[in-house]
């Protein structure tokens, strides 16, 4: 097959693991930077030029699309879509999964439990945040990534201060209990195709409450049980995406999605865990091509 991979970062470990994956198993790869390509729509045929040159010979795309590409990255996989081309993540799922307040609300329609969120609502604030009884919550934007965008309000005037310069900047945000006996940790899943191909526990670094990797989160590898691996594939599924990375948070009424990321990092976890994740996903494009 002939396969790219939308991406930025021709450097990044992701693509180049995933182009190692691909070149292994016979496939031509390339990987086309979604800011040279040009879309079209002509005689009702969806036409897609990079640098110059039409494209028309690919059987699949990976996208990775970074979260500050999201409104041009998800119209670029539509375009593939309409062209006939397989995309690993479709454009709808890539939307809703970005948004995580839509995506709260498609996973909790689907059954999946999350913590206790809200959207906060300028008009009342102040009893939004006294809601949550006084105890921390997370103050988080709708759209953010490796832990950008989450803010700890360890009081209810931190919280009210927060959001009111948040309101005054005209951000929209989230307002999500605080799990504290997760103590720092989540466990993050990658699913492929409905299938759990790899997992780690992730450790907040001292100082912070955020697990992240790119924050200096430490991880481990880890084997799911039952409910953990359940819940994982119910939001996949919930979100139809074919490749995802779930973020789970353990509670002590059981575990909760905090997250559903429709680009996964890929070095994080196949360092700690040594799983080949970009071979499973050029084998979810083999068999759905």
């Amino acid at each position: 097959m002939n396969i790219a991979i939308l991406s930025r970062g021709g450097g990044l470990y992701s693509t180049k693991s995933l182009l190692r994956a691909g070149e292994a198993r016979n496939h031509t790869m390339e990987v086309l930077d979604p800011d040279h390509c040009e879309l079209l729509v002509e005689n009702g045929t969806a036409i897609l030029n990079y640098q110059g040159d039409m494209v028309d010979d690919l059987h699949a795309v990976i996208p990775r699309i970074g979260a500050s590409n999201t409104y041009f990255g998800a119209a670029l996989v539509r375009h593939f879509e309409s062209m006939g081309v397989f995309t690993a993540v479709t454009a709808d799922a890539i939307v809703k999964s970005r948004d995580k307040w839509t995506s709260f609300q498609i996973l909790t329609q689907a059954g999946v439990a999350v913590p206790k969120t809200m959207l906060a609502h300028a008009i009342n604030y102040e009893e939004q945040l006294r809601s949550f009884d006084g105890n921390p919550l997370i103050i988080k934007l709708l759209e953010g990534t490796h832990g950008h965008g989450v803010i700890l309000a360890q009081t209810y005037q931190t919280a009210l201060a927060t959001v009111e310069t948040l309101q005054t900047a005209g951000v929209k945000f989230l307002l999500q209990e605080f799990i504290s006996e997760s103590n720092g940790a989540d466990i993050r899943a990658i699913v492929v195709d409905g299938v759990v191909v790899a997992a780690m526990k992730r450790q907040c670094k001292e100082g912070d409450f955020r697990s992240n990797l790119h924050r200096g989160g430490t991880s481990e590898v880890i084997t799911l049980g039952y409910e953990e691996e359940s819940l994982a594939l119910r939001a996949a599924k919930a979100l139809r995406l074919g490749v995802c990375g779930v973020d789970i948070l353990q509670s002590s009424r059981g575990p909760l999605v905090l997250e559903v990321n429709s680009t996964p990092g890929l070095e994080g976890i196949e360092t700690a865990t040594g799983k080949n994740i970009s071979k499973s996903i050029i084998g979810y494009l083999e068999r759905n091509k």
